[in-house]
């Protein structure tokens, strides 16, 4: 055997004289050996393994004798084999019962092989190298498989990111333009409105002027529209009109911030102002919603340099989070009326970019928190959540930006999403 660092062995027989001579050869042979007199001390063993591998490893093959007092090693395997921790552990029979019975019995409990006492040292230590080495082998095998699925559902993940990126950007991109159309027309046409609207009431000053006693008609005319009240409506109504096209043209242009497809070109962008967008984009779910009060955004903006990111995804993780922000506070408001609060703080630390998100809704478990960034996890109920936005969202600020995603919650009191991004 040439392996740099051989696992352990657990030896389990009564037999004084057994467990000396196997754990002299297998000790010759580079093993590192562990014993036990009977069933009872090995699965004692291996429940201390259970509660801390690190100060007491679990061996990585069982040598077991089957004829002990106590529980005897059959009725010890079966113990093994039904607990989650030890049931991947080969066993490995040493028996005197060399009978076709005895061995199917051992093999049905799950035991890989059997040495029939009296045995030569030679072919255990043959047998035992036989089965570590297939050990082994699983256990790559099963990590790569472990590696090999995790690295699909990244992939999984990263494609139906990008098709929605795509698709939302395809979609937003064209009601963005859509918008700008008629958008320009307007904006083309207030101004001259303006100024035509002063021309003819400088006409009509001008004939009131000259024409002091116009005929009954147009006196009865003038006073049943109220003209001096309609001359300055109009004009209030016409700013009413920029400041609405203005607003607009704010959202028309948070859209297209928001659906922008350079999602493989990176960007120095004020991170104030995507926050800003987003907020504006979810300007209607904030409001007043007659079933509930508005909800109040708290925005703690510190000093941030502009910080080089991927402007869609980033755009896209903000939105995911302050959605989910809103969820929650809602659903709050839902159980007990609590205050609606969501607060967005931002900072420079330890040469990182820190966004905080913080809501005042129910919070989550600890348990919830550990799955929470798994792709397909979701706590929502059936047809309002996919469990995929936050592991989109945390794949994209750690793979694509080398930044961090973290959630700190306390259940009762609250979520907060902290954004790391490296400046």
């Amino acid at each position: 055997m040439n392996e740099p660092e051989k696992k352990f062995i657990l030896i389990v027989d009564d037999s004084a004289t057994n467990l000396a001579v196997l754990s002299q050869a297998l000790k010759t042979a580079g093993y590192k050996v562990r014993v036990a007199v009977d069933g009872e001390s090995a699965i004692e063993m291996l429940e201390k393994c259970a509660i801390d591998s690190t100060k007491i490893p679990f061996p990585e093959l069982i040598l077991l004798d089957v004829q002990m007092p106590g529980i005897d090693g059959f009725e010890t395997c079966r113990q093994l084999k039904a607990n989650p921790a030890t049931t991947a552990i080969p066993v490995i029979f040493m028996t005197a019962l060399a009978d076709a019975e005895s061995k199917m019995k051992g093999l049905s409990l799950g035991a890989v092989d059997y040495i029939t006492k009296p045995f030569e040292q030679d072919e255990v230590i043959a047998r035992v190298n036989i089965h570590w080495r297939l050990k082994q082998l699983t256990d790559n095998l099963e990590q790569q498989v472990t590696q090999r699925t995790c690295a699909l559902q990244q992939a999984q993940v990263q494609v139906v990111q990008q098709e929605k990126l795509s698709a939302l950007g395809q979609l937003v991109a064209g009601v963005a333009h859509e918008i700008n159309n008629p958008l320009s027309f307007m904006v083309s046409n207030i101004a001259p409105a303006k100024e035509y609207l002063a021309d003819i009431t400088e006409v009509l000053r001008l004939y009131q002027k000259h024409y002091p006693a116009p005929p009954s008609d147009i006196v009865s005319k003038m006073d049943e529209m109220d003209l001096e009240f309609v001359i300055e409506d109009f004009s209030h109504l016409l700013d009413s009109m920029q400041i609405g096209t203005e607003r607009i043209k704010d959202i028309s242009l948070s859209l297209r911030n928001f659906a922008r497809s350079d999602g493989d070109t990176a960007s120095a962008i004020d991170l104030h102002e995507t926050l800003d967008s987003t907020l504006l984009l979810l300007k209607h779910r904030l409001k007043d919603q007659g079933s509930r009060p508005a909800i109040e955004v708290i925005q703690n903006y510190g000093q941030l340099p502009l910080i080089k990111c991927y402007p869609g995804p980033m755009n896209q993780v903000f939105m995911n989070l302050l959605a989910n922000a809103i969820d929650a506070v809602e659903e709050a408001w839902e159980k007990d009326q609590r205050p609606l609060n969501i607060t967005i703080s931002t900072e420079v630390l330890r040469e990182s970019a820190i966004v905080r998100i913080d809501d005042n809704g129910l919070g989550m478990t600890e348990e919830i928190q550990q799955h929470l960034f798994e792709p397909l996890f979701t706590t929502k109920a059936v047809g309002k959540g996919t469990g995929l936005g936050l592991s989109i969202a945390k794949q994209i600020v750690t793979d694509k930006h080398g930044g961090e995603l973290f959630c700190k919650s306390m259940a009762g009191k609250g979520t907060e999403f902290a954004i790391e991004l490296p400046i």
